[in-house]
């Protein structure tokens, strides 16, 4: 901001500085050896007295001296909650892999299309045996069947609920009412819900 007047102006040495000892230094030869260094071996495989010597960091070892000796409470529980759900995640999968190529099929594992075909036919049921057959003939236990059927259901349609509409086009909609259906079980089937 402002004009070139308001600017103070640029101010440079009088006199020239000698160069400094860095300047225009040249990298000797392979072959030549700087005279003015000592020849100091820079590895060794076994300790000597001047390894030793700087291995050795007193500012270290007060440090250390400060803290005292390691305190471990042995009741502690590792607590690694990151690791042990990728973990568990990882075993998951294996097991599920498994499970997939397996020829045999997992006891109360079905995929959703086999779920919904279990549920409509479960609608149907009239006895506890019945119940019995259907979930041995899909590999599910009768307590998990009904477990998932207090919150799961197939759809179902209440057939007082359909409405046929025609609009101005012609075009012909209908509209209905989902219902939850329970199978018509006799006494016996209240006894396991409950």
């Amino acid at each position: 901001m402002g004009g070139a007047a308001s600017k103070p102006v640029r101010q440079f040495p009088k006199s020239v500085k000698s160069s400094p000892s860095w300047a225009g230094a040249r990298t000797p030869n392979p072959g030549e050896v700087p005279s003015s260094r000592p020849n100091i071996p820079r590895a060794s495989e076994t300790k000597n007295e001047a390894i030793e010597r700087d291995s050795r960091d007193p500012q270290f070892m007060a440090n250390l001296s400060k803290l005292g000796a390691v305190k471990v409470d042995h009741r502690m529980q590792t607590v690694r909650p990151v690791a042990d759900g990728v973990q568990n995640a990882y075993r998951t999968r294996l097991q599920s892999e498994a499970e997939a190529t397996s020829a045999k099929p997992t006891r109360n594992r079905l995929v959703a299309a086999s779920i919904t075909e279990l549920l409509q036919e479960r609608k149907s049921l009239t006895t506890q045996e019945e119940l019995e057959k259907l979930a041995e003939r899909y590999g599910i236990d009768v307590e998990a069947l009904e477990n998932l059927a207090r919150f799961v259901n197939s759809p179902s349609v209440d057939k007082d609920s359909v409405r046929r509409t025609v609009n101005e086009d012609g075009i012909e909609s209908l509209t209905m009412k989902a219902t939850w259906v329970d199978p018509d079980m006799q006494e016996q089937q209240l006894q396991i819900r409950s």
